[in-house]
């Protein structure tokens, strides 16, 4: 599942890896559907997603967990698997979370994710932040679980406008551990990960936002949600122009 918001550029390069791990796919890529949950937007996503033969749901509340939520309600199989509309997945991906979820011990998990570009500021903040991962076994890249343990946590929650990930596998291993499963983190299948926020926000910005965001969300709450409508609802990519072709499609 993949949500979506003024993606045109960045889509086709996911989903031509999407496909490529669909046709990788021990099960046959039949059994791998491709949702894409739009979130209005302005450009030629929708087409996109619709050429490449996706599965398109469109979701107007403005909120990433809603968005996520919206696309895994329209899904029918057994496991489901996230991912954002910038990063690519790696070609084995689908046989290493079905292997992990047929295993029995594995609650949910994700493949980790590797950069598209290094620099100093993005290899201090990825090595300030591994460590935590390690203990947490939480992290990023393509997130999966079982539909029905999805479904049993309430699925991404609503309220937050952010952090909507960490808590959705915070819910899913309490859930775990009154089984004996526990997170995972696959091995050897990461996803590539974009760099547009370094890109646009500065090398150092994820470091001086967290020391600058974590008091404010200690002590004043309804300054984070501004901070966040600007940095992850803001208009950080500008809608296209519809093109001739989609201009036509439309009519």
């Amino acid at each position: 599942m993949i949500p979506a918001y003024n993606e045109a550029r960045l889509l086709p390069r996911l989903l031509a890896t999407v496909a490529a791990a669909r046709a990788a796919c021990r099960l046959g890529e039949s059994a791998v559907e491709v949702v894409v949950a739009d979130n209005g937007s302005t450009d030629d996503t929708i087409l996109v997603a619709e050429r490449a033969g996706c599965r398109v749901v469109r979701v107007a509340e403005r909120r990433i967990a809603s968005v996520r939520n919206g696309g895994a309600r329209s899904v029918s199989g057994e496991i489901l698997c996230f991912v954002d509309a910038d990063m690519q997945v790696h070609p084995e991906t689908f046989n290493a979370v079905v292997r992990a979820i047929d295993g029995g011990r594995v609650v949910a998990g994700a493949t980790g994710v590797r950069v598209e570009r290094w620099s100093a500021g993005i290899a201090v903040t990825y090595a300030l932040f591994m460590p935590l991962v390690w203990a947490l076994r939480m992290d990023t890249g393509v997130v999966f679980c079982r539909r029905a343990d999805f479904e049993a946590v309430g699925g991404y929650d609503e309220r937050r406008l952010f952090g909507e990930d960490v808590q959705l596998l915070v819910d899913l291993r309490r859930l775990g551990r009154s089984r004996g499963q526990h997170l995972t983190r696959l091995r050897g299948v990461k996803a590539m990960a974009s760099t547009r926020k370094f890109d646009s926000h500065g090398e150092w910005h994820y470091l001086t936002q967290l020391v600058r965001l974590v008091p404010v969300m200690l002590f004043r709450p309804a300054a984070s949600h501004e901070f966040a409508q600007r940095y992850w609802y803001g208009e950080q990519r500008p809608p296209e122009k519809p093109s001739l072709e989609r201009s036509n499609v439309a009519r």
